[in-house]
């Protein structure tokens, strides 16, 4: 569970960047007033705010007036940011300041300061007309770890690749006897011999897997990697003496024509495209389980967004699963007469039509108290609850039929809640009546 949770903030953590770096990109300002800088974990705050000293110093200088006050309100802001932090986190630190122009034409001042969910090891200083989002990109790069064992009847390597960076955990030689048609007598002794000693390698190799691969009574990668030029990899990956932990995570059986480390680099390429569709496979996994409570017809599952939350309420949601770009506004209104407040999801038309913002019995005007993305109010709030998240996109055929059939938004539940229960009867007396 622990694992599990820790690979959901992850997500979320991912589906921020992205969901920043969009925000950021499609900003704009009027002159070069929009300040990127990006420190590195090793850098000196007081460094950095010796360097904006200077710049306010420089920007005093520029002709034009509108400019150079954005200008110096830019630097004067990020140096506000600067003072909340006694030392650079271990991370590294990503500030925004500037002034942007919103759709309305009308100018926003943006402050955004945050620590990376992962070190960025790039540092960054820029007074643009846009924000410079590129080094985050980075952030997005996938960190997961993949297990490669390469074995055959010489010896067996266990490496390791994270992102681009491959290394070498452990290898060793064997010395198996060969096959033979000698020895006349003692022809089935030789071979049981011969039988025995590949038995024990195998042995061997599976137990020191669960060595290199299992840290802390889990597992250490996302995926495995089994490579190898004769039949011992789909034996070790058949065989009981290989760790249960470790089966669910083979990913791809590969024959390479050699041994060793160059055994190693032809697996990597052999195991590229797999790699690259880890993320598609857990979301695929995930709407499967979706499905098959469906098909079970269990009752341990919930589709659309009224229901959905309804269970979230009750705590009953094992696994909540929203569709990544789903375009769908939480409003938390106030009717400003009777002090009343309640919530509205709206979809982009809606929010264009003035009166879902009007009180449906006296007309007054709502007022607006807050205003999120479902999805950002979800990944703010799904701890809450008590749950998972999972994003999911419409690029599976799975993924599609979930986002578009389903509403994008559902989950899988612990237990069938006992209001569903009684919405399903009442449906049922009613088709009885008629």
């Amino acid at each position: 569970m622990a694992d599990s949770s820790s690979d959901t903030d992850q997500n979320v953590e991912l589906w921020r960047i992205k969901n920043l770096i969009k925000r950021l990109q499609d900003a704009r300002g009027n002159g070069t007033s929009m300040i990127s800088l990006i420190i590195p974990p090793k850098d000196q705050i007081a460094r950095v705010s010796k360097m904006l000293g200077d710049e306010l110093g420089t920007a005093s200088n520029i002709k034009n007036r509108v400019n150079r006050l954005s200008v110096l309100g830019a630097i004067t802001s990020t140096q506000q940011r600067l003072k909340l932090y006694n030392k650079v986190p271990d991370n590294g630190l990503v500030v925004y300041c500037g002034t942007i122009m919103t759709d309305e034409g009308k100018e926003k001042k943006v402050n955004i300061d945050f620590e990376p969910f992962r070190p960025i090891n790039t540092s960054l200083y820029l007074c643009d007309n846009k924000f410079h989002t590129e080094p985050l990109q980075e952030l997005l790069e996938s960190s997961d770890k993949f297990g490669f064992i390469v074995m055959d009847g010489h010896g067996t390597l266990f490496g390791m690749l994270t992102g681009n960076t491959r290394h070498v955990l452990h290898k060793f030689t064997v010395d198996l006897p060969k096959k033979h048609g000698r020895g006349g007598q003692s022809a089935v002794r030789f071979a049981r011999l011969r039988v025995e000693k590949r038995h024990n390698y195998v042995r061997k190799v599976a137990e020191m897997a669960t060595q290199m691969f299992i840290q802390g009574d889990k597992p250490n990668v996302t995926g495995l990697i089994l490579a190898g030029s004769a039949d011992f990899k789909t034996v070790l990956s058949e065989s009981d003496l290989f760790d249960v932990r470790l089966q669910p995570l083979i990913i791809q059986l590969v024959d390479v024509s050699y041994g060793g480390e160059a055994g190693f680099n032809q697996a990597i390429e052999l195991a590229a495209e797999s790699l690259g569709n880890v993320k598609f496979i857990r979301e695929k996994k995930v709407i499967q389980a979706f499905f098959e409570e469906i098909a079970q017809d269990s009752g341990k599952f919930i589709y659309g967004m009224k229901d959905t939350l309804a269970c979230l309420e009750a705590g009953a949601v094992k696994t909540l699963i929203v569709w990544e770009t789903l375009e769908l506004e939480r409003y938390q209104m106030r009717n400003t007469a009777t002090e009343e407040e309640k919530e509205l999801f709206l979809t982009p038309e809606q929010v264009r039509d003035q009166s879902n913002f009007l009180d449906k019995t006296t007309g007054v005007e709502l007022e607006v108290v807050d205003n999120l993305s479902v999805v950002e109010w979800m990944a703010n709030n799904y701890k809450q609850w008590g749950c998972e998240l999972e994003f999911v996109t419409d690029k599976s055929p799975e993924g599609s039929q979930f986002c578009k059939g389903f509403g994008g938004v559902g989950g899988i539940l612990r237990y069938k809640p006992a209001f569903l229960e009684y919405d399903e009867s009442s449906e049922s007396d009613e088709d009885d009546f008629m």
